[in-house]
């Protein structure tokens, strides 16, 4: 009996070879579709042209049975082209979260310049933006130098589907922005985020300036240039103010200069972009037994990867039940690394590798680090 399992596995492999091939090509036959379509100004929605891919292919299918999901594949199918169609004529899209002039549009617009950048209201919507097909990427933050790790992303990860392929660290760096015309002299208060108030705490106080809380650096930029009040200055990125038609009135007024953000890029497809080399994103729950997280951790430390964090949080909808994300410098995709995550799993009831990525990049000197 097993045998014939193992056969019949065989023969769907060799079918979904042979469905690899005949996709590609039929991608590519969309792509030239997408290229007369702008051409010529079509939309990429033709209502007409999919009811009659759909009538021709319920004529294509004999047996009754399956023509209901023939239809459902081919609808999937042609959601697939029309993204792909939508990719090549408006570009890379990006998602993150936040308003424009956001830390994390500077962030997005920096890891991709050319991008169509789209905005959304919270991390699970940026997310939620790419699992769906809507945009390409997503660039959400995963850990800030003062605040530590953002748990609500960690859980993005732990839960959903897609992988991180790059992870950037972008410094805040805090400026005094106002409106045009306007100088350091005519300022009597500052808006921002109250953690940027509190990074700048010791420049505000030496200029006895008021303090007003907003919701974001962003928002304070956008509630300075609405007002058109020289009395009153923001304290956001200097991108912020060209968003916003403000002038920086003074630069790098934030007391610290370690103050950074880690960014990580997801996406839907697993991207190993540095064979050999780079970091991994590992997420596991240990079995409930003696010793079972010591003897996982030793796991990772036995087949020499070099974990750089280690980090736990509270599974979501199980009382006292954590997970683990870890961090690790190595190929996890390489024949020692496969061994690894095999003898990792039989001390964990969970296990998965949420992306594997190259050296971190600084965004303001645009180096590896």
């Amino acid at each position: 009996m097993h045998e014939d399992l193992q056969k019949i596995r065989q023969q769907i492999q060799d079918v979904d070879a042979q469905m690899a091939q005949l996709f590609e090509r039929r991608m590519r036959l969309a792509q030239s579709v997408a290229l007369y379509k702008k051409a010529y100004g079509l939309p990429v929605l033709d209502k007409a042209q999919e009811a009659r891919v759909l009538e021709r292919g319920r004529e294509r299918i004999d047996d009754p049975e399956l023509v209901s999901y023939y239809h459902s594949f081919l609808e999937d199918l042609m959601g697939l082209s029309k993204q792909f169609q939508h990719h090549i004529l408006e570009g890379t899209k990006v998602a993150y979260n936040g308003v424009a002039g956001a830390f994390a549009q500077i962030a997005a617009s920096r890891i991709f310049p050319d991008a169509a950048l789209a905005a959304y209201g919270s991390f699970s919507d940026a997310y939620a933006s790419v699992a769906r097909g809507e945009n390409d990427y997503a660039v959400i933050p995963i850990e800030n130098s003062y605040a530590g790790e953002v748990g609500p992303v960690m859980d993005l990860m732990f839960d959903g589907d897609l992988y991180v392929t790059g992870v950037y660290t972008l410094p805040i760096i805090q400026n005094l922005l106002g409106v045009p015309g306007a100088s350091i002299a005519d300022v009597h208060r500052v808006v921002s985020h109250p953690q940027a108030l509190s990074q700048c705490e010791s420049y505000i106080k030496r200029h006895c300036w008021q303090t007003v809380a907003a919701e974001s650096t962003a928002v304070a930029a956008k509630l300075v240039a609405e007002t058109g009040d020289p009395t009153t200055a923001a304290i956001a990125a200097a991108e912020t103010a060209a968003i916003f038609g403000l002038d920086v009135l003074d630069h790098d007024v934030n007391e610290s200069t370690v103050n950074t953000t880690k960014f990580a890029v997801f996406t839907r497809v697993r991207e190993d972009r540095r064979p050999g080399g780079g970091s991994f994103i590992l997420l596991f729950t240990a079995r409930d037994e003696a010793g079972s997280l010591a003897k996982a951790i030793n796991v990772i430390s036995d087949y020499g990867f070099n974990m750089t964090a280690l980090r736990s949080r509270p599974v979501r909808e199980k009382a006292w039940q954590y997970y683990f994300y870890v961090v690790a410098e190595g190929d996890v995709s390489s024949p020692r690394g496969q061994r690894m995550l095999e003898a990792l799993s039989g001390q964990c009831d969970k296990l998965k590798v949420v992306g594997h990525y190259a050296a971190e990049t600084d965004l303001k000197e645009g180096k590896m680090i």
